[in-house]
């Protein structure tokens, strides 16, 4: 080797600091440059907007897709000033647009989860080719706009404003990116997740881009997860008892909150979905554990009492018990902890035990309540024969 090439000194390492990293390695923010990081863009900006709904600071979301190509995410909350406020819960619009870790605020049980990476509004800014930012506050609409993560101009007063608001549009950078154009489904099916999870929750998706005219969907429903657990009927298969099995609880040694629902169904396969702070945890977690070790508890209990298992019968494990589940699991944590750098399992200890706990108990109560149901979920299960496939 040549000493050229083996020389090595502090004039060799590039520093990339702020906004220049993410667009020099757009994947480590995003995932990729197709279609799924394009969508996480939507999600970074969409993250705090939808808090700002679910803390009761805004009444609705909406996300348009819009014919030119741009993404719009308006909310209709008290607007977010470009500078710090002493009524604002963290910096300024300007700081969250240009600044990574400025916007992300604090993540405790009353903040949702849209993003598997930072939720950070900086990074869309930076991976696009422009960037406006509206804001209606206090009677005025202030406007600033963007190229590639940096600022054209200040804020500028752009006349009076009518209600108020904050509204980002952005245009995906066609020099980063293989496609630029989101899917109306991938996007309404987030949503959709995201409002069934957080009552009262409202947001709209329209899509422009249609020759025929626009498309809009609007999500908001009212009964949580049991709407969840209802609307994954169609591919679980006809339900085995009728009642969806429900319910809510907080959980002081947990730190947060859960809310459970479950049903089982005439298919062969499961269908568990679980979701920590309103984020989908692919890999599951000590949440979905606690599901099925109390499920199976309480199913097993109950059909030893009856006679329908004998002593000599194999207990109705957790691995027996999901043939034909449909459940959804949603905890929402003070502290969550996850497993792996893309958060796709829970790692909260204590909350293993708490969901399962709680789910044993009230499906216990379920279960001496309904005793024809419960026996024909038992008498389901026994029927499948082995373990269910995952």
């Amino acid at each position: 080797m040549s000493d050229e090439a083996i020389t090595y000194d502090a004039s060799h390492i590039q520093v990339l600091t702020g906004l220049e990293a993410v667009r020099k390695r757009p994947g480590m923010y995003i995932g990729s440059t197709g279609e799924r990081g394009l969508h996480q863009m939507v999600f970074e900006v969409a993250d705090r907007a939808v808090n700002e709904v679910v803390t009761g600071r805004a009444g609705s979301v909406g996300v348009t897709l819009m014919a030119d190509g741009g993404v719009r995410v308006a909310d209709d909350g008290p607007g977010i000033p470009f500078g710090a406020a002493e009524d604002t819960d963290g910096p300024g619009l300007e700081a969250m647009l240009t600044e990574l870790s400025a916007g992300a605020g604090p993540r405790d049980r009353h903040s949702v989860i849209v993003s598997p990476f930072l939720g950070e509004p900086a990074v869309t800014n930076a991976l696009s080719s422009s960037l406006t930012a509206e804001v209606r506050r206090e009677g005025v609409r202030w406007i600033q706009e963007y190229a590639c993560g940096v600022a054209i101009a200040p804020p500028a007063a752009a006349g009076p404003a009518t209600g108020s608001g904050t509204t980002i549009t952005f245009r995906p950078d066609a020099t980063l990116f293989g496609a630029t154009e989101c899917s109306f489904a991938v996007l309404a099916e987030y949503f959709r997740e995201l409002a069934f999870l957080n009552r009262g929750l409202d947001v709209s998706l329209t899509d422009e881009r249609p020759p025929g005219g626009p498309q809009t969907a609007r999500f908001r429903f009212l009964g949580g997860v049991r709407d969840f657990a209802v609307s994954l009927r169609a591919r679980a298969g006809t339900p085995v008892h009728t009642d969806v099995i429900g319910f809510e609880r907080e959980e002081p040694r947990m730190a947060g909150t859960m809310e459970v629902a479950l049903r089982w169904c005439g298919s062969r396969e499961e269908q568990v979905r679980s979701f920590v702070n309103s984020m989908a945890t692919p890999c599951g977690g000590t949440h979905e554990a606690g599901l099925r070790e109390g499920a199976a508890a309480a199913l097993d209990a109950y059909a030893r009492a009856r006679g329908l298992l004998t002593a000599a019968d194999p207990g109705l494990g957790a691995d027996r018990i999901g043939r034909g589940l449909t459940a959804v699991v949603s905890v929402k944590l003070d502290h969550p902890e996850f497993v792996g750098a893309t958060r796709g399992a829970l790692g909260n200890g204590p909350v293993r035990a708490c969901v399962g706990e709680a789910v044993q108990e009230h499906l216990d109560t379920w279960l001496e309540q309904h005793p024809e149901q419960a026996e024909a979920v038992i008498t389901r299960i026994l029927g499948a024969g082995g373990p269910a496939g995952r």
